[in-house]
C-alpha cells in the first residue's frame, strides 16, 4: 500500500475541454474553409449532398486543426498514510487566449517530472495539447515530448487503456466507468455535446470549468478503484475557491 501511493503522488490527472475556433463556418479563413471541407466529407461518408460547413460547429472542436483549448482541469493526490488519507487537489486553467492558457498549464508541467493520466489522453487530450501548444508557437514540455523516446520512457496513463486489458477493439466511455464503480457522474449539468453550445452561444465558461474538473475528480477516482488496495483510506477533494469531499 505504501509503495502504491507514493507512485500516486507522482501522477498529475487531466481532462481538456475544447470548442470549435470559430464561432460559425462563416468565420473560418477562407484557407482553412477549405481544408475543413475536405474534412467534412472524409467524416460525413454516409451523408449524401452534404452542406459545405453545416458539420463544422457540431464537430471541428475534437480537431485540434480546427478547434481549441478552452478549459484544462488537473488534480494531484496528496497522502497521509499514518491517517490512512488521500486529498485530491483540483485547479483549473482558462484564459481567454488560448496561448496564455497553455503557457500557464506548460509551466505547472515543468515544475515536476509528473506521469500524466487521462481517460482516452493517448487518443485525445495529450495530442491535442501538444498540437495546440506547436500552433500557439510554444515548445512542448517534457511531459508531452515523444520524439526520440522508447515507449517506456513516455510517463503516460490512460484509464481508457487500463481497462482494455489489451483489447484493443473496445471502448469505454468514462462515465460507463463511473457508473459501475459507483462513482457520482460528472454530467449532472453539462456533457461533452454542450460545451461548443455553452462556450460560444451562452458563454459560460465557469460553467465548463465546473464539469471539466468534475471529470478530473471522476478519472482519478475510477484510477483508484482499478488499483483496489486492501487496507481502507478516506478521499477529500479540494476543488478551487470552495471545498467539497467524500
Amino acid at each position: 500500500m505504501a509503495n502504491f501511493f507514493e507512485g500516486l503522488k507522482e501522477i498529475l490527472f487531466l481532462d481538456i475541454e475544447t470548442a470549435s475556433a470559430y464561432q460559425s463556418f462563416e468565420e473560418v479563413p477562407d484557407r482553412l474553409k477549405e481544408e475543413w471541407v475536405k474534412k467534412e466529407k472524409h467524416i460525413s461518408r454516409s451523408e449524401e449532398d452534404i452542406e459545405a460547413g453545416s458539420k463544422y460547429f457540431e464537430r471541428s472542436g475534437i480537431y485540434a486543426e480546427f478547434g481549441q483549448v478552452i478549459s484544462v482541469g488537473v488534480g494531484a493526490f496528496k497522502v497521509n498514510p499514518d491517517e490512512q488519507e488521500l486529498s485530491l487537489h483540483l485547479k483549473v486553467f482558462s484564459d481567454p487566449s488560448e496561448k496564455e492558457l497553455l503557457l500557464s498549464l506548460k509551466e505547472l508541467l515543468e515544475k515536476k517530472n509528473w506521469i500524466l493520466c487521462a481517460h482516452n489522453g493517448k487518443e485525445f487530450d495529450f495530442p491535442y495539447l501538444s498540437r495546440r501548444m506547436l500552433i500557439n508557437g510554444i515548445a512542448l514540455p517534457e511531459a508531452l515530448q515523444l520524439a526520440g523516446k522508447k515507449p517506456w520512457e513516455i510517463r503516460h496513463l490512460d484509464t481508457l487503456e487500463l481497462w482494455k486489458f489489451g483489447d484493443y477493439k473496445h471502448y469505454t466511455r468514462l462515465e460507463l466507468l463511473a457508473s459501475i464503480f459507483d462513482i457520482p457522474s460528472s454530467k449532472d449539468d453539462l456533457d461533452g455535446s454542450q460545451v461548443n453550445d455553452t462556450y460560444h452561444h451562452q458563454q459560460d465558461i465557469a460553467k465548463i470549468n465546473k464539469y471539466c474538473l468534475r471529470d478530473v475528480e471522476v478519472t482519478a477516482r475510477v484510477f483508484l478503484a482499478m488499483h483496489p488496495q486492501e487496507d481502507q483510506y478516506s478521499i477529500t477533494v479540494h476543488y478551487p475557491e470552495t471545498e467539497s469531499g467524500q
